[in-house]
């Protein structure tokens, strides 16, 4: 049995609705059928991916894992059938499409594209928000997206195809750590170590793509070997502020209750961040849009964020970073 974006969607309503039959209620499908499709999903699978219990069904392990990667898949062909619906609608009208992975920093890309729709009024400007940099490369590969800003895991190179264009925002940025404010390692100011943290719970979206390798290679370099938790970053703020896991994040992440940002000894995590094009001019339009304008105005937004965390900004001003010359 070969899956397929109807089974993905089936497991993701079974675990937003919490059970069967309410998912099958959602899906227009009797509860039988709806439980064999489950049962040959798991058989083709190898494992279970609900545990059936009074209250419903919960995913298992196997099932969180599966599910953190199918949600997406099934937010981007709804995106996709969106967008073409939309293009048809619209067809002619000037519109800019941007794209950003979620990690590669929120505020960034929001104040990002409010510069955008201020510089082009006239222009539709979209926002296409993916966890995989690959599938966002992809995406302006075929022509669906513009332009997309991205992040590159140090040691593990992104598959971009031949023929983009790449302006390179930095080369190295360094990711910061997110704890508990109740956290044992939480008192001090300074850079904390990779050992103070050994008998954590990291969190990794595995979706993110080179996080998990990333990750896996810094801990191997440093002779650790912690407790690790697969899943979306939105859950993961969640557990984080529960004390259960720390987080890698970017380090102009703001500090929120019960959670803090921590700068890592030695910088041992970084990313290179870029935005990456098709050459020529944005299609499908005949105004002047221009790319380096566009990277511009990512850059000056980046930059304002940056300049908001002093820990941050103090490690750009320490590494002659010419962000902020």
């Amino acid at each position: 049995m070969e899956l397929e974006v109807r089974h993905l969607r089936a497991l993701c309503a079974i675990a937003d609705a919490g059970s069967v039959r309410a998912a099958a209620r959602q899906l227009g499908m009797t509860q039988p059928s709806l439980t064999t499709q489950l049962r040959r999903i798991e058989h083709a699978l190898g494992g279970r991916l609900f545990v059936r219990e009074r209250s419903g069904s919960r995913p298992t392990t196997l099932g969180r894992t599966v599910l953190s990667r199918a949600r997406p898949i099934v937010a981007e062909m709804a995106a996709l059938v969106t967008e073409a619906q939309e293009t048809v609608r619209r067809d002619g009208e000037a519109r800019l499409r941007i794209g950003s992975t979620g990690s590669t920093g929120t505020r960034t890309v929001v104040g990002w594209l409010r510069r955008l729709q201020t510089r082009y009024p006239e222009v539709d400007t979209s926002l296409h928000v993916e966890p995989s940099a690959n599938a966002l490369l992809q995406l302006v590969d075929a022509g669906q997206l513009d332009v997309v800003f991205v992040h590159e895991v140090a040691g593990c190179p992104l598959r971009v195809p031949p023929g983009l264009e790449q302006r390179v925002l930095t080369d190295r940025e360094p990711q910061f750590v997110a704890l508990s404010a109740d956290h044992p390692a939480a008192s001090g100011d300074g850079p904390l170590k990779l050992a103070h943290l050994a008998g954590d719970r990291w969190m990794v979206d595995p979706a993110a793509d080179g996080e998990w390798d990333g990750l896996r290679r810094v801990f191997a370099s440093a002779g650790l070997n912690p407790k690790v938790t697969l899943g979306d970053y939105m859950t993961g703020w969640e557990l984080l502020a529960a004390g259960e896991v720390v987080i890698p994040c970017q380090p102009s992440t703001r500090e929120r209750p019960g959670v803090l940002i921590r700068q890592l000894a030695g910088d041992p995590l970084s990313v290179r961040l870029f935005l990456a094009s098709r050459p020529g001019p944005v299609p499908g339009t005949d105004l002047d849009i221009d790319i380096d304008e566009i990277f511009t105005d990512l850059r000056a937004e980046y930059v304002r964020v940056a300049r908001e965390s002093p820990a941050y900004s103090a490690w750009l001003t320490e590494h002659g970073s010419p962000l902020v010359a």
